[in-house]
């Protein structure tokens, strides 16, 4: 598992070279708004809000589609049962099981949003390093307790992958096949040793920055972080026209009944 969000940081497009403590608060912005939308008329225009801001932002296509593949499991899960369960209004008959008009709105709506906000979460995470971003929200005021603790989650997830990918080597290197159902209890030892492998590093790793002082100094780091941004006109411009497409998606919410 290599997430890599920031893998295409480097690009020159008006979202990579946009302040990112503007581009934190207008994504979010649209994020939350995008999240408040349950109208399907308002569906085109989500599509197409995200569809132009990842055009401008020259992702590649297989990026955004590798990094939907995980969450898109679960929406896969739920689109399977949700026509079949939710609503009354019968399209047509599978069989034993009918198909209803409600639960197959309800995975559009839940479909499109879905991927519209984690579209909009790739391009937020993709456009600048993942490092300046949490130094981004430092500024903005989070607390740098969960500062590090966001920085240190997405430092050990590519750690616990390559743990991972080795235990797999070495099970398949004892004939480890995992083709039958009694392949579980083995798999579910594997992630079980996992986790104890990875608490006993997170504690390891937290006595050592204990020893060297951490947690000690009283620093105000987020003025520190403030002081490495420079916001020009374009980057509050920028951020005007987010916020006032998601203030139209609100209306529009709101309005639209």
């Amino acid at each position: 598992m290599k997430l890599q969000l920031d893998r295409y940081a480097y690009l020159e497009t008006p979202l990579h070279s946009w302040d990112p403590r503007y581009k934190l608060v207008g994504f979010m912005t649209l994020i939350f708004a995008f999240s408040f939308v349950d109208n399907l008329q308002l569906l085109p225009f989500m599509v197409a809000v995200s569809g132009l801001l990842y055009a401008v932002s020259q992702l590649p296509l297989s990026f955004l589609l590798a990094r939907m593949r995980l969450p898109g499991f679960f929406l896969l899960m739920m689109g399977v049962l949700l026509p079949f369960i939710s609503g009354s209004t019968v399209l047509l008959h599978l069989g034993p099981l009918s198909v209803k008009q409600e639960g197959c709105l309800d995975l559009l709506l839940i479909a499109v949003k879905f991927v519209s906000i984690l579209t909009m979460g790739i391009i937020l995470f993709g456009t600048s390093p993942f490092l300046t971003n949490v130094k981004a929200m430092r500024a903005l005021g989070l607390p740098s307790i969960l500062a590090d603790m966001i920085l240190f989650t997405y430092r050990y997830l590519y750690d616990i992958s390559d743990n991972l990918k080795t235990m797999q080597t070495a099970m398949k290197l004892r004939g480890f096949q995992g083709h039958n159902l009694r392949s579980v209890v083995t798999l579910a030892s594997l992630a079980g040793t996992i986790l104890v492998r990875s608490y006993e590093q997170s504690d390891r790793v937290y006595k050592a920055m204990t020893l060297r002082g951490y947690g000690q100094a009283d620093v105000n780091r987020g003025g520190q972080h403030e002081e490495e941004f420079e916001a020009y006109s374009r980057d509050l411009w920028g951020l005007i026209i987010l916020l006032l497409v998601a203030a139209a998606f609100v209306v529009g919410q709101i309005l639209i009944r």
